[in-house]
Parts: C-alpha cells; sequence; structure tokens
C-alpha cells in the first residue's frame, strides 16, 4: 500500500512540475502534427462540446451542444505587437472565431475581447495583435449547428517587424 501511495505521490509531482515548466514565449509556432492530446503548455475549455487534437490539428466539434463557448488558450505570451496567422476551416454552416487576452484560464472574467469575431471561411486567417502586458492568448470558436466542426492548423504567433 505504501508502494502505491509513494507512486500516486510521484506521478502527481509530476504533474504538478510539467505545469510549472511552461515559460513565457515571445515566439509560437505549433502545426499539431505530434499532438495526440492537448499540450500541457495550452488549455482547452469546451462546455458541453469537444474540443481535442487528433489528425494532426486541432477540432472544435458542437456535438448537440451548438452555442457552446469554446476557448483554445496558449501559453503565456510576452507583451508585445504581434501577427498571428492560422488555417482554419469548418465542416459547413456558420462559424465564428473571436481573439482574447486571457489573464486567468479559471476566471471568464479576465477575458478581454481583442478582435470582432469573424466569419470562419477556409481561408488563411492573419490578425495583428498588441498584448500590453504578458497574457495567454484565447482563441474563441462558435458553432451554431448541431454537428458542427472547425478545424485548425498551423498556428503561427511572432513579433511584428
Amino acid at each position: 500500500m505504501r508502494k502505491i501511495a509513494l507512486t500516486g505521490i510521484a506521478v502527481l509531482g509530476g504533474f504538478l512540475t510539467a505545469t510549472a515548466q511552461c515559460k513565457t514565449v515571445s515566439i509560437l509556432v505549433e502545426n499539431f502534427d505530434t499532438w495526440k492530446d492537448m499540450d500541457k503548455c495550452w488549455t482547452a475549455q469546451s462546455g458541453k462540446a469537444m474540443l481535442y487534437a487528433s489528425d494532426k490539428r486541432i477540432i472544435f466539434y458542437s456535438m448537440t451542444n451548438p452555442g457552446e463557448n469554446m476557448y483554445l488558450v496558449t501559453p503565456k505570451i510576452s507583451a508585445g505587437t504581434y501577427t498571428l496567422s492560422l488555417d482554419l476551416s469548418d465542416n459547413g454552416g456558420e462559424t465564428t472565431l473571436e481573439l482574447f487576452s486571457v489573464n486567468n484560464t479559471s476566471d471568464p472574467k479576465s477575458y478581454v475581447s481583442i478582435s470582432k469575431a469573424s466569419k470562419i471561411t477556409g481561408d488563411k486567417k492573419t490578425y495583428t495583435i498588441s498584448l500590453k502586458k504578458d497574457s495567454q492568448l484565447g482563441l474563441k470558436v462558435l458553432l451554431n449547428g448541431v454537428h458542427q466542426a472547425v478545424y485548425m492548423d498551423n498556428f503561427s504567433l511572432k513579433p511584428k517587424k
């Protein structure tokens, strides 16, 4: 029994250490090709829908819960002005993307919109974003239909020149 308890404590300590190792970044380039699950430095908030890594991309899936607030939140990013580009497509219907500055992933009141919601059209999206202080970037996808999906790939956040 003692051996099981010590193993559990060691595993829990490993999770805590892994989370603590996420550093503030100034460049973030991710194609999601090696992700089997959500990366430990990113946060997925799907409500009653699904948000997961599969098929070398991120999938936002409404299931039978359209209208859920679904957020993918990046690791912490240094204050500054950046160019964000990413590939977004959907399986039809009305879908939108909105960007947020996030100070605390567990406090929705700390999510501050930094872009208007824009329709997902299947084209590459490019944004100029400005973060006044070190914070995380939240990508909110809104799906308005049942069994709707949005696919995200080739995420690139680089300092604006």
